[in-house]
């Protein structure tokens, strides 16, 4: 037995942990003898605190069979630790008995300091494996290249000493497995049965007369259960113990182990492993996002690794890039690496369970490829033809019994980055890729419509799972859109994160949308109208307005000048512009606009349609503005009833008109009326839109100042100071709402005496102003004349 061999079984037998065998092995090899503990921490890549530590603990564990340990001090005791192993390794006499021989054929393994990330696993192998009564049978499942067969070999090499009968390892792929397993008596114990018996006879024989002591039979690469294992399984005794390892999952009355990638940490380690540390050290976050596109598959880090050493010169970010460019194909990970145990590259290794799928299954698979690396949901249940569901559940479970698709819960599943990478290859080698793409792009379009411009909060969640798949669609595989289609993806994303007030998000989708539309189908056609409307409308949401208007303006006129001045597209562009409008000051020219709009959708759309409504609360919002109250009360409740009518009683427009109408109330001194109608839209929109939704805000900031007008002021300051937090943290420092909200809070300081709260307050609404509206805005010009009054009643 080797010396290395031998350090391990010594390992095993005094229960040391696998990091504490780690450095035990690495202080006790001969070759290491004049090395210090931080070199030796060093070549471990841990600490040199931790692995003294480790060192403790081993000396502890010894001092159990070599009790002069005990009282030496650390450099003592590795010496004593030293001469007492090499005593017993050489048989002296002064050690303990020699320890018996254990047969085994264990394939080589890396050794135990680079073997990463496992821990846990390699104790619940264990655990799994002494707990059954009668033969005990484990399988290790996993995907292809995620270890299963080196976890098997470390685990038999660090558990050795358990198993005094010995350790038996049969390749499932190899020779008849029965014969693998009477060579391997005849080898290691002499047993030879007679030749004229049959196999299953000789077997048993075999069985019988089998070494005394713990046995452990490893299956490795099991296909298919019933030929390549059951015939070949041993008497039921508990002294057996049988491991797979598999890329099936088998059904639950076989325990099993589920083997998936490695931690980002124990990736990041085993890449440390195999790479100069300093060259990592380096360049730290782009090694953990070559970690992160590998998936952390071992084989995957393996391979780069190795890959790495043998190209010194070669930067990672470098390699990054090839690795994000040629995927699959690129050389470090295509090929086996000779030196590897292991004999195929990632893309073959996905192969070998490729070939065993059936066509349903590889169409499958190809298809789910297109995805996002997200959660994919996948509604089975939704399917109507019940033979169409038949073949997708069996394609489902197939994919999940090779491991080439994880399940996250019921309904949704999840590919591995680099499965997926290997899938899209395949699709792109099939004469059907563009005709499953298209079908792919035109059912995402499905989703898409049914994001609508406002989500409530139980549609935002419904609809958040399928967002990276739309993002996927907008940004890899919009070439396969219709025209027809072309802008609705780009345009939901838009709605779902601007309905959110997450405009940062929603702007790129929005702007994508505007040139795509231009590059594809020219600068005349009706989608740039609506693209432009909506980008627009963004930066008037965010007060951009300078932005705003140039776009209102051409999607006015292009609207016309397509589709002539009798178009809903055109009542939309025209009542767009008229909102502008309102929002800077601009009320006379709002005012016809806004009137025209309104006359053309009735005219186009008829009386009942939700567009009316908003030409009808809209009109009536700028007769509020303008002090025209008795013209603004009856179209605000025109707009309320009819949003009721034609959208229920539970939809954000409806929290709107309640909104808007209490302000009319409030502006005209009808407190008692607005109170009620102000927490009937603030508790409808946070149960709708969510806690965290500009809307929320808005209606704390209006129900706050009624609280003001009516002399509640502790109830104001408390809304007031929740609507400007709420306000920042989803608008940003500089927008025009929250220049309204330091001015409102400024004059509730202000009337109650703390100027000294207040001044800040007005100099921040009025610098924002003035910069997001400009000087001569009303909004701006109601701030400065606030802040000026300040200034003449607190320093007169």
């Amino acid at each position: 037995m080797q010396w290395a061999d031998f350090l391990a079984n010594e390992a095993a037998t005094n229960s040391l942990s696998p990091e504490q065998t780690a450095a035990f092995v690495e202080r006790l090899k001969t070759e290491n003898s004049g090395k210090s503990e931080a070199k030796l921490a060093s070549e471990l890549n841990i600490g040199a605190a931790a692995f003294k530590k480790r060192m403790t603990e081993v000396y502890e564990k010894f001092a159990k069979s070599y009790p002069e340990l005990a009282n030496s001090e650390n450099r003592g005791k590795l010496e004593k630790l030293r001469a007492c192993l090499t005593a017993k390794y050489n048989g002296g006499q002064d050690a303990q008995p020699t320890i018996k021989e254990i047969h085994q054929n264990i394939p080589p393994a890396v050794p135990f300091e680079k073997f990463v990330g496992r821990e846990v696993e390699l104790k619940k192998l264990h655990q799994q494996l002494q707990t059954s009564r009668q033969v005990a049978i484990v399988a290790v499942a996993g995907m292809g290249g995620v270890g299963k067969t080196e976890l098997a070999s470390q685990y038999a090499k660090q558990h050795l000493q358990n198993y005094q009968g010995g350790v038996c390892w049969l390749s499932a792929q190899g020779i008849d497995v029965g014969i693998q397993i009477l060579r391997f008596a005849e080898l290691k114990f002499k047993l030879i049965a007679p030749d004229d018996w049959e196999l299953a006879d000789r077997q048993r024989y075999c069985w019988q007369n089998w070494q005394q002591g713990e046995v452990l039979l490893v299956f490795d690469d099991v296909t298919d259960y019933k030929k390549q294992v059951q015939p070949y399984l041993p008497p039921e005794s508990p002294r057996f113990k049988v491991l797979l390892t598999t890329r099936l999952g088998f059904d639950r009355t076989l325990p099993q182990l589920p083997l998936g990638v490695l931690k980002p940490l124990a990736a990041m380690k085993l890449l440390k492993s195999l790479v100069d540390r300093e060259r990592l050290k380096s360049d730290p976050w782009v090694a953990k996002k070559i970690c992160k596109f590998l998936g952390y598959l071992p084989l995957a880090l393996e391979l780069v690794g190795r890959y790495l050493d043998t190209m010194p010169d070669l930067s990672l970010e470098t390699l990054r890039k090839r690795l994000e460019k040629k995927r699959l194909e690129h050389e470090a990970i295509a090929k086996a690496n000779p030196l590897m145990r292991y004999e195929y590259g990632v893309a073959e290794a996905f192969a070998l369970s490729w070939e065993q799928l059936d066509e349903n299954a590889q169409k499958m698979g190809c298809g789910l490829s297109l995805f996002a690396l997200a959660d994919i949901p996948l509604p089975v249940e939704a399917i109507e033809d019940d033979e169409q569901q038949e073949v997708w559940e069996k394609a489902i479970a197939d994919l999940l019994e090779l491991h080439l698709l994880q399940r996250q819960s019921k309904g949704i599943y999840k590919l591995h980055p680099l499965i997926r990478q290997f899938f899209q290859m395949k699709l792109d080698e099939s004469s059907e890729a563009d005709e499953v793409k298209t079908s792919f792009a035109a059912q995402a379009v499905r989703v898409a419509k049914r994001i609508p411009q406002k989500s409530n909060r139980e549609e935002i969640l419904n609809l958040t799972l399928y967002i990276p798949h739309l993002a996927e669609l907008a940004t890899d595989l919009f070439p396969y859109l219709s025209d027809e289609d072309l802008i609705t993806p780009f345009t939901r994303l838009g709605w779902f994160y601007k309905g959110q007030g997450l405009y940062q998000q929603a702007e790129p989708w929005l702007q994508q949308c505007v040139e795509l539309t231009k590059n594809r189908l020219g600068l005349e056609h009706p989608h740039i109208v609506t693209s432009l409307n909506n980008l627009a409308g963004l930066y008037k949401s965010t007060g951009h307005y300078r932005k705003a208007e140039p776009l209102y303006q051409q999607a006015l006129e292009l609207s016309k000048r397509l589709l002539g001045d009798e178009h809903p597209l055109v009542a939309a562009s025209l009542h767009n512009l008229a909102g502008l409008y309102e929002y800077t000051g601009s009320y006379r020219e709002a005012e016809p606009l806004y009137q025209q709009a309104l006359e053309l959708s009735k005219c186009l759309l008829g009386e009942e349609h939700p567009f009316v409504a908003v030409s009808l609360h809209n009109l009536a919002g700028l007769y509020e503005y303008t002090g025209s109250y008795r013209e603004a009360e009856p179209l605000y409740q025109q707009a309320l009833e009819l949003r009721k009518r034609l959208l229920g009683e539970e939809h954000p427009d409806v929290a709107t008109s309640l909104d808007s109408l209490a302000g009319l109330y409030s502006s005209t001194g009808r407190y008692r009326e607005a109170e009620p109608l102000y927490q009937q839209a603030l508790e409808l929109r946070k149960r709708l839109l969510g806690e965290e939704h500009p809307d929320v805000s808005t209606t704390l900031n209006n129900l706050a100042l009624l609280y003001f007008y009516t002399g509640r002021y502790s109830e104001a300051e408390v809304l007031l100071q929740q609507a400007l937090e709420l306000s920042k943290r989803l608008l940003g420092e500089e927008h025009p709402d929250v220049a309204n909200n330091f001015n409102n809070l400024a004059e509730l300081y202000f009337h109650t005496g703390r100027y000294g709260k207040a001044e800040p307050l007005y100099k921040q609404a009025l610098a924002i102003s003035e910069k997001t509206l400009g000087v001569g805005h009303l909004t701006t010009m109601t701030v400065r004349g606030n802040y000026a009054r300040f200034l003449r009643e607190a320093y007169r």
